[in-house]
């Protein structure tokens, strides 16, 4: 039989990048075994439902590059047919009615047992198993008995999912067998948690797709990360593209522990896919992100700016504060200025005849002499003139694309408001 997973999120608020790795791990197993991925709304229980989540899940899983086989399913669209072997479980036994409801008999004794694909043997005593609700008084389904009776009809091989659905494996096991169905393989990935050993969530930064899209990280290195949280093929590699993701993904090499969600890495390794891009892919990038966002500088400035920021920046996000400078006025802190020093710079600077990096920096370089400064007391200033901070691209590029009367108007500026 080949491979078929799904991947099952409740429709319950923004996709959780916890569960999206979760996903990437379904949907690298199938790809890389030429398998098929599903994608289940788990809308067992409809109250829970929010607006436009579903969309938000195809959304983010698509912007991530996670495609899946057919339509999306929901679970809700199964309950007849869950309703339907409820009564034939009645029928056989192995159910019974309850005050409107249907239970499902748990065994009274020995164990419960599975062979984990990830965690080993899992055992549990059927002595804790209560005998379970699987259809409501109302006729709907339990997602307890939903999800394995979906499981079924879809013919899923391997249930890919958290660490946290371990309890709810002992009852899915049981309602298989009482369907007469062949329980898929299960593997139980490791949580995802902050540094601080709690599970990951808001405190501790971005945790939804969309903020990370919104924050300027590039899919793929999202993808990447993901990919790593939980899993490594050797403990050695980190970079890896789709295609060696696909290929490399399996089971035995994730870990049991739970994995840490480390932004510093994360934001290394954006920068890492930033800097691998060649200079027109990157100012396609910024070009797509800052149009994206409704920022109206002209796109001929921000290719001619992308260069300058491309060995810089981590994220796409910092660009605006970073060379905001270029597309609108700035506002220097006096306590940084230098009037000694402007002036000469508004002097060397005035002189310059080809206004290009080149002859910029020279001209600077002339200053740095004749103040008898070294060139970090005096770029400083003029830096921060120009610029309104102390961190900046390149200060003759900047000065280049600035242009010669904005830069001169900046540095006569910055000297008035510093005498």
């Amino acid at each position: 039989m080949s491979v078929r997973v799904r991947m099952a999120p409740s429709p319950t608020g923004l996709l959780h990048v916890g569960g999206v790795r979760t996903f990437l791990f379904n949907w690298l197993f199938a790809r890389g075994r030429g398998g098929e991925c599903l994608l289940r709304i788990e809308n067992t229980d409809t109250s829970r439902e929010v607006a436009e989540a579903t969309a938000q899940i195809e959304r983010s899983l698509r912007w991530l590059g996670i495609e899946w086989d057919g339509e999306t399913r929901f679970q809700l669209d199964g309950a007849e047919r869950c309703r339907t072997e409820a009564e034939r479980l009645v029928a056989e036994g192995d159910a019974y009615e309850d005050e409107g409801a249907i239970r499902i008999r748990m065994p009274d004794e020995g164990i419960v047992a599975w062979e984990d694909a990830v965690k080993g043997r899992i055992e549990f005593p059927a002595e804790q198993l209560e005998d379970m609700v699987i259809v409501r008084s109302d006729g709907r389904p339990t997602y307890n008995f939903a999800n394995p009776v979906d499981d079924w009809v879809d013919g899923i091989t391997h249930v890919i999912r958290g660490d946290d659905h371990v309890s709810n494996t002992p009852k899915q096991l049981v309602v298989m067998r009482a369907l007469g169905a062949e329980p898929p393989t299960y593997a139980h990935v490791p949580n995802v948690f902050g540094e601080d050993g709690r599970k990951l969530s808001k405190r501790h930064g971005a945790v939804s797709i969309d903020e990370f899209r919104e924050a300027g990280y590039l899919a793929a290195a999202l993808m990447n990360f993901l990919a790593l949280l939980g899993w490594a093929p050797d403990g050695e590699t980190t970079i890896m593209s789709r295609e060696e993701l696909i290929e490399r993904f399996t089971l035995d090499r994730v870990g049991v522990s739970p994995a840490t969600f480390d932004y510093a890495k994360l934001e290394w390794m954006n920068g890492v896919y930033l800097r691998a891009l060649d200079e027109g892919a990157f100012a396609d990038e910024v070009v797509r992100y800052l149009g994206d966002r409704g920022t109206e500088w002209p796109e001929d400035g921000v290719r001619a700016m992308a260069p300058l920021v491309q060995e810089k920046v981590s994220r796409l996000g910092e660009i605006p504060a970073f060379v905001g400078f270029l597309f609108g006025d700035v506002e220097p802190d006096p306590e940084l200025l230098d009037e000694r020093i402007l002036r000469g710079a508004e002097n060397a600077l005035a002189a310059v005849d080809d206004w290009s990096a080149p002859e910029i920096e020279s001209a600077l370089k002339r200053l740095c002499e004749e103040l008898g400064e070294k060139p970090r007391t005096v770029f400083g200033p003029i830096r921060v003139a120009v610029t309104g901070s102390k961190v900046s691209p390149g200060l003759y590029e900047s000065l280049e694309l600035l242009g010669r009367d904005a830069s001169l108007e900046r540095v006569r500026r910055g000297a008035r408001v510093a005498a």
